[in-house]
This record gives C-alpha cells, sequence and structure tokens, in this order.
C-alpha cells in the first residue's frame, strides 16, 4: 500500500476534462489529478513556469452550467512522452469557498468509490 504524504487528497481524473485559459478562452489541456489545493495538467499549450493563470473546467456531475474557476501558479512543467505535451503541477492561488467545497466532495466522492 502506497502512504499518501500530500496535504490534501488527490484524485484521478480518468475522463476527459478540459482545462481553458480564461485570458484567450482556448483549450491549453485537460486535468490529469485533482485536489483542493491544486491540479495536475497535461497540457497541449506551452506554458511558462512560475506564471500565474485563469483557468476554468468543469467536473462530472455538476453541470454545464457550473464550471470551475481558478487562478493557479503554475509550479513546474516537464515534457510529456507525446511530443507537444507537457506535465504540468498547479497550486490554487483562488477559488471560491463554494466551488473549493464543490472539488473536496468530488475527490472524496473518487476515494469513496475506490475503496468500496
Amino acid at each position: 500500500m502506497i502512504h499518501e504524504t500530500r496535504r490534501a487528497p488527490r484524485r484521478h481524473v480518468t475522463e476527459s476534462v478540459l482545462v481553458i485559459d480564461t485570458m484567450t478562452d482556448e483549450v491549453i489541456g485537460q486535468l490529469g489529478n485533482l485536489s483542493e489545493s491544486g491540479m495536475l495538467l497535461i497540457a497541449s499549450a506551452p506554458l511558462v513556469e512560475d506564471a500565474l493563470y485563469q483557468l476554468r473546467f468543469h467536473l462530472s456531475g455538476r453541470g454545464p452550467s457550473s464550471p470551475i474557476g481558478v487562478g493557479v501558479h503554475l509550479l513546474w512543467a516537464v515534457p510529456a512522452n507525446t511530443p507537444g505535451q507537457s506535465w504540468c503541477g498547479f497550486r490554487f492561488l483562488t477559488i471560491s469557498d463554494e466551488q473549493r467545497a464543490a472539488v473536496r466532495d468530488w475527490v472524496g466522492a473518487g476515494e469513496e468509490a475506490a475503496a468500496g
């Protein structure tokens, strides 16, 4: 068994969840995993390490009218095996309390499904 040492539990994203840069309204990649404090992005657009971004995405079960909007800090980026893609680790800087609770519930639902 692997012992989780992160501060916030993360849930691997099994479906395609597109992430949009709200400044350009363009898709920049898809979620790899998610916690209430950050996310892993499989980026398909070039991003700058240590930069700030405004992003949005929809979680399954939340409906099309309830996007999650976050202000993020890109902590690190490494090339992926697929040309033109990279793995990017983000920390949430701004997220509403309501949306943070929705992310926490979504992550928790994944943990319950994995345990059951």
